[in-house]
């Protein structure tokens, strides 16, 4: 598959959204390199703001934004904003249902030399405990700048988590996005990955392995956390009878645990789960990292063989 970073992507459309709305601003922790909002900051310098690093304060800034009527962009990396930011989050964003839109670079362990101090995978568990925000993870850049044209154009507060790596191209130019729907990338009958961001082009080439085996699997992209497409899961739980749910996340609180409180709730069926368990990660390159903790098309790939045995 072709790679494009879904960062750059989000920077680009940053600049889009810029010259369509002049109330939209933008906030960042001194990291707009990295999260490539200086796109943004070299064509609308009076709309771009470094808080530096003191990204509580930038959570509270961009509040006050909110408040005054602006559409408020706030990036920095996933750990920075999410876990230290939580409570800011919490009282300042969530509570008074605000338009912040925060989209955060450099989730999961994919983030790698860095280390575990920087590995974000707690955020979607945070995020989705938040009970006024969206929270979308794009599978790869193209759906990237549909999600964040959604988030500029729907009022609340939003979180987009993107990766620091460049990620395989899923979909096709004129791919159309829509908040709150699943979307099927590929049929099947005998077993239904569900996977979100970089793990769901891992699933397409898992369900690859797995048609030359005999196995028919069906693999949907979950761009939205929240609001959860339930109707889609329990399609698939009807019509496939097992299901696999892959994510680059802690095994608590993130994608399998929204979908299992669906399935066991809905449509009772057997179901497997590819995530990071319960433990950090240690510092590597990123495939590495991506094969010690079972997160590889093999490892999905042999959860759904495991699933399907038990139907």
């Amino acid at each position: 598959m072709a790679e494009a970073s879904t960062r750059e992507t989000y920077g680009k459309t940053l600049v889009e959204l810029g010259r369509q709305n002049k109330d939209i601003v933008v906030l960042d922790a001194d990291l707009s390199p990295s999260t490539m909002t200086s796109i943004f900051a070299r064509e609308f310098p009076d709309r771009f703001f470094n808080c530096g690093l003191t990204e509580q304060n930038m959570v509270g800034v961009a509040a006050g934004l909110a408040a005054s009527g602006k559409t408020v962009f706030v990036s920095t990396f996933v750990v920075f904003v999410v876990c230290r930011c939580f409570d800011q989050l919490r009282l300042c964003i969530s509570q008074p249902e605000l338009n912040v839109k925060i989209v955060a670079t450099h989730g999961g362990i994919t983030v790698g030399e860095d280390g575990s101090s920087h590995h974000a995978i707690e955020d979607l568990a945070l995020t989705c405990a938040l009970p006024s925000f969206t929270v979308v993870v794009p599978a790869d850049a193209i759906e990237t700048a549909e999600a964040v044209k959604a988030a500029a154009s729907n009022y609340g507060p939003f979180y987009i988590r993107l990766s620091r790596p460049k990620t395989p191209i899923v979909y096709p130019e004129g791919y159309h996005f829509t908040l709150g729907k699943a979307v099927t990338v590929r049929q099947g009958k005998d077993a239904t990955v569900i996977a979100i961001g970089i793990m769901v082009a891992k699933a397409l080439e898992a369900a690859d392995v797995l048609a030359r085996e005999g196995i028919d699997c069906r693999v949907i992209n979950m761009p939205t956390l929240k609001p959860l497409d339930e109707a889609a899961i329990v399609k698939a739980a009807s019509e496939t009878g097992a299901i696999v749910v892959a994510e680059e996340h802690l095994a608590q609180g993130g994608l399998g645990s929204r979908v299992a409180q669906v399935v066991t709730r809905r449509k009772p069926v057997p179901m497997e789960f590819v995530n990071l368990g319960d433990r950090y990660a240690v510092s590597g390159k990123a495939e590495e990292l991506l094969q010690r903790y079972g997160l590889t098309a093999g490892d999905i790939a042999e959860s759904v063989k495991s699933v399907v045995k038990r139907k």
